[in-house]
């Protein structure tokens, strides 16, 4: 398996760095550099590409700011001198941050997280949610298989996701979006940019706050309204 990846730098010694790097791992393949990430558009609208290593603090545009623009998105590795942008970098889901200067070893654990990604992902497109009644997560150095009736909820935990089940919970190192796209959205709802819950599994409803056995689970401000609406249309019995 190959995956092709773009560099997105505006300092040619970070460029080159990384191009080295690179091509010293057998399964990434460069599919092109930029100094700049909007001249980086026309080579994304042509597709295939399935990773970006993104700096985040470059001129007339930031990383972030355009990684946010992107539909749909991409995975992506964030570079960049600054450590303080961390949390923003793994609230958007990234694979990895990266703090310059980089060492390959460094380098070499992100770009091992982006084949583990496109190995589950592979392992589990393989087959429907709907008919599958399965899927595969990396957890424990190892692909376990859980059953969609099993899944109590899920959690972004920064640039992680805790997958608990009715006996055990799982950690396992996937983008939040990922387990969002993947679950199927006639069972499972999104009540928290951080939760999805299996609606089937819910217990009760107070406030804004949701009891699956012993777990609380919040509903967010913003989603409270269609977290309701969903939940409670045609199933709310009253006087």
């Amino acid at each position: 398996m190959k995956i092709n990846c773009l560099i997105i730098d505006d300092e040619p010694l970070a460029r080159k760095g990384l191009k080295e790097y690179v091509d010293e791992v057998e399964f990434l393949q460069l599919a092109g550099e930029f100094e700049n990430p909007l001249r980086a558009t026309e080579r994304l609208e042509q597709g295939e590409i399935q990773l970006l290593f993104l700096d985040i603090q470059m001129p007339k545009i930031s990383g972030l700011d355009f990684f946010r623009s992107l539909q749909p998105s991409i995975p992506v590795i964030f570079t960049t001198a600054y450590p303080q942008f961390a949390l923003d970098g793994f609230e958007l889901n990234a694979l990895d941050y990266l703090v310059k200067p980089v060492s390959f070893e460094r380098f070499y654990k992100a770009a091992l997280r982006a084949k583990e990604y496109y190995e589950v992902r592979e392992k589990n497109s393989a087959e429907t949610p709907t008919s599958a009644g399965y899927f595969f997560i990396k957890a424990d150095n190892k692909l376990v298989k859980i059953f969609f009736r099993d899944v109590l909820f899920a959690e972004a935990l920064q640039n992680y996701v805790v997958i608990q089940t009715v006996d055990k919970k799982y950690i396992t190192y996937l983008t939040f979006k990922a387990i969002e796209e993947y679950l199927p959205a006639n069972v499972f709802l999104k009540t928290h940019k951080s939760y999805i819950i299996a609606a089937d599994k819910i217990d009760s409803i107070e406030g804004n706050d949701i009891l699956i056995g012993t777990h609380h689970i919040p509903i967010s401000r913003n989603l409270k309204d269609e977290v309701m609406e969903k939940l409670l249309k045609g199933k709310f019995l009253k006087r």
